[in-house]
């Protein structure tokens, strides 16, 4: 520890002789001319040319030999190294040179050129302190070994890496790849959405009333209003306002939050994009969620055949289509299509899954699909009839009312999407929400509420509408080969800290 201080005395003090010579280690102002990977890409132009040229970055290594000073500096596109001579950037300037730290950020004024060793170079003519750090950066050694980098002493504490995200990027650069990826994946939908006439919006987050989804909220109190509002847990029933008010193709990419456990794929704060389209069905939400997902694995991976950690996921049209009580039957020979409750609420006590004291036929049959079908979804699959105890959103099904037009899009055994035809019948959806209402007095906290603004929107009329909803950082998990919702998300919630 006392070593620690030291070093860190010592970038003090450098500080203050920086600027006892007169000069600002945190300037205004940077004149960069070049970004590092156009010298990289542009190497014979820069060489033959002799081009001044002026680069900014961040010292990330540093080695000095009497009037020699050579140095590796980096920007978001590259690294390159820089050669800094007593004779070409004066004595003062070269003395500045001496006060810079590894992490430090610089601007070098010069040229490119080739160094004895056959190392493309910039020769510095100047150098200006952009900004002195004053902790050092954990140090992750490289060096080649038959052609290939190979990293050691990699800064991989993983609670670490979470709660001090801006390390990890800087050390780590697969990780800043997966959010570039991210960044990709989100304008892809973005484009797909748009090049079909869904116009995108935004609503509330602060809400007097959650809805649209069973789940726990946040509760937050204004002042102003002394009332209490919730942070949203899902986009539907306004998006929904949006299809009543006459706008037939409307989406939206934003956060929700949910007051529930966090495990690998569970954040309380999340992604997701929610759309709805008017004159449309759960058949083609289908259609439509391949399209959008093939379409954003072509333009940002490049191919229709993602490779997750071995696994090969073949997202190519079509995709599985199966009913929930169909697989159901399948992997455990037991068939619920009757929905006798005693027949199975013994079923699910047999195979000791539990049993929630509000819990009918449907929720059970859906707990069953939970246990044995769910991990066994590698390949894309629309789960589709979902009981209609659990869809309070989605229309009966034709021929079976006891059953939904409701499908979950299961991928390598996660779910990454549900979609419903919309219950737009306004009378039906206030029983269905009155009967939710219901549950959450015999004590499901995650039951629906019953909200009056959203059933008289439908009373003035809501055409029939297909809706459907895409975990984000899910679908990001997916095409970047991660495990654990954490890695792509770049601030996750974390426990505090002792």
């Amino acid at each position: 520890m006392e070593n620690i201080n030291q070093l860190l005395q010592v970038r003090r003090e450098k500080l203050e002789k920086v600027r006892k010579l007169g000069i600002n280690p945190y300037p205004n102002r940077c004149k960069r001319t070049h970004k590092i990977g156009e010298l990289i890409e542009k190497k014979d132009k820069f060489l033959e040319s002799g081009e001044k040229i002026i680069i900014a970055g961040r010292l990330n290594a540093m080695r000095r030999q009497g009037k020699v000073g050579f140095g590796n500096v980096s920007d978001d596109t590259g690294k390159i190294q820089i050669f800094v001579r007593k004779d070409n950037v004066g004595e003062e300037n070269y003395e500045i040179f001496k006060l810079f730290d590894l992490g430090d950020f610089m601007q070098i004024e010069g040229d490119c050129f080739v160094t004895r060793m056959g190392e493309y170079s910039v020769r510095a003519s100047m150098v200006t302190m952009l900004g002195k750090t004053l902790l050092p950066l954990p140090v992750v050694k490289e060096k080649v070994v038959d052609g290939k980098v190979e990293r050691y002493d990699e800064f991989h504490d993983i609670e670490l890496r979470y709660r001090k995200r801006y390390l990890d990027l800087l050390l780590n650069p697969e990780v800043k790849d997966t959010f570039v990826t991210r960044s990709k994946m989100i304008k892809s939908m973005r484009d797909f959405l748009d090049a079909r006439g869904f116009v995108e919006v935004e609503t509330p987050i602060l809400q007097p009333l959650y809805g649209g989804a069973n789940a726990r909220p946040f509760v937050s109190h204004h002042n102003t209003l002394d009332v209490d509002l919730y942070l949203r847990i899902a986009l539907e029933l306004y998006l929904k306002r949006l299809i009543v008010g006459g706008i037939e193709r409307v989406y939206e990419i934003g956060k929700n939050f949910r007051n529930e456990g966090m495990d690998r794929t569970h954040n309380p704060e999340f992604s997701m994009i929610e759309l709805y389209q008017s004159y449309a069905d759960i058949n083609d939400m289908m259609e439509l969620t391949e399209d959008m997902v093939l379409h954003i694995a072509k333009e940002v991976l490049g191919t229709e055949v993602i490779d997750f950690l071995g696994t090969e996921i073949q997202l190519k049209k079509p995709w599985c289509r199966a009913a929930m009580l169909d697989l159901i039957k399948e992997e455990t020979g037991f068939d619920a299509a009757d929905f006798d409750f005693v027949k199975i609420k013994a079923f699910c006590t047999e195979h000791e899954i539990e049993i929630e004291p509000t819990a009918g036929p449907g929720k059970l049959i859906e707990e069953i699909f939970g246990v044995f079908v769910e991990p066994k979804l590698i390949q894309p699959t629309f789960v589709i009839d979902f009981p209609k105890e659990v869809s309070p959103l989605a229309k009966e099904k034709p021929g079976n009312p006891l059953l939904t037009e409701r499908f979950e899009l299961f991928i390598n055994g996660n779910e990454y999407g549900n979609a419903f035809t919309e219950l737009n019948d306004p009378l039906d959806q206030r029983q269905r929400l009155e009967a939710q209402s219901k549950l959450r007095e015999m004590g499901d906290a995650e039951a629906n509420v019953v909200d009056e603004d959203f059933l008289e929107a439908l009373e003035y009329g809501m055409p029939p509408t297909g809706g459907l909803g895409i975990g984000i950082d899910r679908l990001v998990m997916l095409f970047t080969g991660n495990t654990s919702i954490k890695e792509v998300i770049l601030f996750p919630q974390m426990k505090p800290e002792e």
